[in-house]
């Protein structure tokens, strides 16, 4: 087989993946770029010690595991508060002000960070308009949305928690006045935190956000195809609203976009969507699929109230275990704070008191049913008994996936009713985007035309657009690898001060012991040989050391024990104690009284325990 026939056979098995992945767990990543795309992916199959990708996906479809550290490689989350300053720095003074002017004194002002990986991005922009509003003032008004598809980024993201060294780019007054310290850790404050809403969307395949102000995305298109960037800035068009910014990372560029936006700053890649830019047919897609985003919204808010106002106690379960939502109800009740979302369900007292409930968990899980238990008696205080009703629900979408669990503590200690339920509502775009896509084919359509007839300079930029994006894309893989080294010689260094202390302990619990004491590990080589044993003896433990104990020349008879120790090493029990007459390290004859006790562990061996009876 020539090494073309190679190549295109690789090609068709990458694309058989992709596709393979795209069905099965609903991540698409057909319109990535395929160099860096198979880089990555060859990477993760090294580590699993596979070479071709037929046999990596049989290998996906028996270990389900995989597909999370598939992910993990895939979706490389490096990022940071205020990451190139200088365009932040710009951001802050010249496009937040614009916004805040033009949406009024009273008007919300909505954001968008798409692909926000844990958070550090959406959490800059907060920092941004609170500077320029006052804290007060942006969290009344300003509503931050940040997407990815990563969903143990996101967790982080929740959490709002980071380390120190995640804070070095900030100056010490925003450090001190927008985060607590907890620990070693530093958390975001709370009040800006609420109006952060951190949810999963794919930006190749889900509807877009609507009525954005500002839409951050960031080192995100760099990994995606032409098609696919194309596709892309389409959803980012249709979700600004008119005179909104689209806030991109340093190596990424709208090359082709001249009808829909203007550059506001091309060094610091901010582009404003040009006004009167939206045609009339997706203008009128805006009309009926705006006004069903906000019913959504609407709903959604309603419940999300609905939930926090309830005079039930609840919680929700994610199917890892992990505390997703606390209502004020359950907060007040059973003294939880917001902290405890995201911490293990487990951690909680309340996962095991007044009633052990991880078992009910996992039968309503098998059961795909909810599970009750009433009449739970809780004892508030000596003086005070409440008694509650319980009732685990699983939560199961649509499709039928069970992602979590509901947990509601219904009070019957005076009321004997469920007084609500909550229902959640997933709303259906897809005939929606259906129509955009349609109604956007001309446009589309005369993109492609333009894109034709721009000649060598613009073939020239795209290369070295590409060029660069392939850089930085290196760049983030090698900043990913060094965090993760650093964070091994961590546990490295950490290991050996543990090992150097227990060494320390035991080797002063054998010198504590009057009685000599020599360990002989499975070949009777010595291992340890106590101060005990060097002052009667005379041999220090640096010169028997790993030497045979039978071979040794000191005034003891080896010989007479032999049988006892090999005895005692073959068959794991204690032997009888010998006393056996000796001379110790000054010439002078004894008695001493010798002990043998097998080791227990990993080889065998024996220990020997040697008492001067008398001379």
């Amino acid at each position: 087989m020539s090494a073309t026939d190679g190549e295109i056979q690789g090609d068709r098995g990458l694309e058989d993946l992709l596709t393979f992945i795209r069905d099965s767990r609903g991540f698409d990543f057909t319109g990535y770029k395929r160099t860096s795309l198979a880089r990555r992916i060859r990477k993760r199959m090294q580590t699993v010690k596979i070479d071709g990708y037929a046999e990596y996906r049989d290998f996906l479809e028996i270990n389900a595991g995989e597909f999370m550290e598939l992910f993990n490689t895939i979706l490389i989350n490096v990022t940071g508060f205020f990451r190139d300053p200088e365009a932040w720095n710009y951001l802050q003074t010249t496009v937040v002000p614009e916004i805040v002017a033009r949406v009024g004194e009273e008007g919300e002002i909505r954001i968008w960070s798409a692909g926000c990986s844990s958070g550090e991005e959406a959490y800059s922009l907060a920092i941004s308009f609170a500077e320029h509003l006052g804290v007060e003032e942006a969290t009344r008004r300003v509503k931050i949305y940040g997407t990815d598809v990563d969903e143990e980024a996101l967790r982080e993201a929740r959490a709002g928690v980071y380390p120190s060294k995640a804070l070095d780019r900030l100056p010490d007054g925003l450090k001190k006045k927008y985060f607590e310290p907890t620990g070693n850790l530093f958390a975001f404050r709370r009040d800006l935190r609420r109006r952060v809403i951190f949810g999963r969307h794919d930006i190749t395949r889900d509807a877009p956000i609507s009525r954005v102000d500002l839409l951050a995305c960031r080192n995100t298109l760099m990994y995606f195809n032409v098609e696919a960037q194309a596709k892309i800035i389409e959803r980012f068009h249709f979700a600004l609203n008119e005179g909104g910014y689209l806030f991109l990372g340093k190596a990424e560029m709208l090359l082709s976009d001249g009808i829909r936006f203007d550059a506001a700053s091309i060094r610091n890649r901010v582009f404003k969507l040009r006004t009167g830019s939206m045609p009339v047919k997706a203008a009128r897609f805006d009309v009926r699929a705006g006004a069903a985003v906000r019913d959504a919204n609407r709903r959604r808010h309603v419940t999300e109230l609905a939930l926090a106002s309830s005079p039930d106690s609840v919680l929700c379960v994610e199917r890892d275990g992990t505390v997703a939502l606390i209502n004020g109800s359950a907060r007040s009740q059973f003294g939880l704070s917001s902290d405890d979302v995201g911490r293990p369900f487990h951690d909680l007292e309340i996962s095991y008191r007044p009633i052990e409930l991880r078992s009910v968990i996992d039968q309503a899980h098998a059961e795909r049913r909810s599970v009750r238990i009433d009449s739970v008696r809780r004892q508030k205080s000596a003086e005070e008994t409440q008694y509650l009703d319980i009732i685990v629900r699983p939560l199961i979408t649509v499709e039928g996936e069970d992602i979590g669990v509901a947990i509601t503590f219904v009070d019957t200690s005076e009321a004997t009713r469920l007084q609500q339920e909550v229902k959640r509502v997933q709303e259906d775009l897809a005939t929606a985007y259906a129509e955009l896509q349609s109604t956007n084919a001309e446009l589309e359509t005369v993109n492609e035309e333009l894109q034709s007839s721009i000649g060598e300079l613009e073939t020239t930029n795209e290369e070295l657009q590409s060029t660069n994006e392939e850089l930085e894309t290196t760049n983030e893989e090698l900043q990913s690898g060094n965090e993760e080294l650093e964070t091994m010689n961590e546990e490295m260094r950490i290991r050996t001060a543990e090992l150097d202390e227990t060494r320390m302990f035991f080797e002063g619990v054998l010198s504590s012991v009057e009685a000599g004491v020599v360990v002989l590990d499975g070949d009777l080589q010595v291992r340890s040989w106590n101060r005990s044993a060097q002052e009667l003896w005379g041999l220090r433990a640096d010169e028997v050391y790993r030497q045979d104990f039978f071979g040794l020349d000191f005034g003891l008879p080896t010989a007479g024990l032999r049988d006892t120790v090999e005895g005692c090493n073959e068959t794991g029990q204690r032997a009888a104690r010998v006393e056996i007459d000796a001379m110790d390290r000054k010439g002078r004859s004894l008695v001493v009284s010798v002990s043998c006790s097998p080791l227990r562990g990993p080889g065998g061996g024996v220990v020997l325990l040697m008492e001067r009876l008398r001379e």
